[in-house]
């Protein structure tokens, strides 16, 4: 049976999240621990007891969720002997998941993926002053209909469409002013609900480019090598394994559109029958299943689920 890892992204986070992992395995507790000696911060403190509002400030949520799922995948190999490479045939990430992905396939280092999301989240989060941008998830309108509805709100202003995630859920960001006009536009047109998100910064749109920058500054002084297996660009929308290919995909990634849908359809198209998700959360294979219900997807987030998971194949 074909099969693709998958990396969560923000919103999977959680105040507890690693816990059990750095309670039953070493592995683990390494990984969590050179993450932590790599940021110079307790992360690890912050993701097992919170507080929850610290843990959820982008700079700590991006590292935070890649360490998890980092763990996770290296529990699978030193723990249970699964090369994740050997039985699978992609992996893809939702926006940082796909640090995840390559970290977990060898194509970064943790400590350096671990700085590099920490940088992301700040450079994201000093992109644009508090306030002033947005992010809206439109509910009930698929991305075709929530680009016109983005056409007509900007008005001159910023506005684009930032997550296609599946059918019928697609989110913007942008001017908060813009954000505003599209929830209204966006009931015109038939969509079911249009809310504002809790977020911190309108991300994947034009407003983070400073964010982009940075991040090419950041990424041109890491090496990155050939993943062990070919990793699904929330860019291009098809697997990616080149090098310097991913490094300018992960810059332009900062301000473009995620297009997790058309991902997971690319891996349908490829063959891929199982979907698994490692990490926080559960996010990524409820998507998966509302995307293309011909892929089985689930979610191994604790002790448990990796050896059981672990047997199963």
């Amino acid at each position: 049976m074909t099969l693709a890892f998958l990396f969560p992204g923000q919103g999977s986070q959680a105040v507890g999240m690693g816990k059990d992992l750095a309670d039953a395995f070493a592995t683990a507790r390494e990984v969590f621990q050179e993450v932590d000696d790599a940021l110079s911060q307790k992360l690890s403190s912050l993701m097992f007891e919170g507080p929850e509002t610290e843990l959820t400030l982008t700079e700590n949520t991006q590292p935070a969720l890649m360490a998890v799922s980092v763990a996770a995948a290296r529990v699978l190999q030193k723990d249970f002997g699964i090369d994740l490479a050997a039985k699978g045939s992609y992996a893809a990430g939702h926006s940082l998941g796909e640090y995840s992905a390559l970290c977990a396939l060898g194509a970064l280092g943790l400590a350096d993926t671990a700085r590099l999301l920490k940088l992301r989240g700040q450079a994201m989060q000093k992109a644009v002053p508090v306030g002033e941008g947005a992010m809206a998830a439109l509910l009930g309108l698929d991305l075709d209909v929530a680009q016109t509805v983005v056409d007509e709100a900007a008005q001159g202003e910023v506005l684009g469409c930032a997550n296609d995630n599946g059918p019928g859920q697609v989110v913007i960001s942008g001017k908060k002013t813009a954000v505003e006009r599209a929830l209204d536009v966006a009931k015109a047109k038939g969509g079911k609900r249009a809310i504002l998100l809790p977020v911190s910064a309108p991300f994947h749109c034009a407003l983070m480019q400073p964010a982009a920058d940075a991040m090419q500054e950041a990424l041109d002084r890491v090496t990155l090598n050939p993943p062990r297996l070919p990793v699904v660009s929330n860019v291009t929308a098809k697997g990616e394994s080149n090098p310097a290919d991913i490094k300018k995909l992960l810059v332009a990634q900062v301000t473009g559109l995620v297009r997790w849908r058309e991902c997971t359809l690319w891996l349908a198209q490829q063959g891929v029958q199982r979907a698994v998700e490692i990490g926080t959360g559960k996010v990524l294979a409820g998507l998966v299943k509302r995307i293309e219900k011909s892929v089985e997807a689930s979610s191994l987030n604790s002790p448990a689920d990796l050896e059981a998971w672990a047997k199963s194949v």
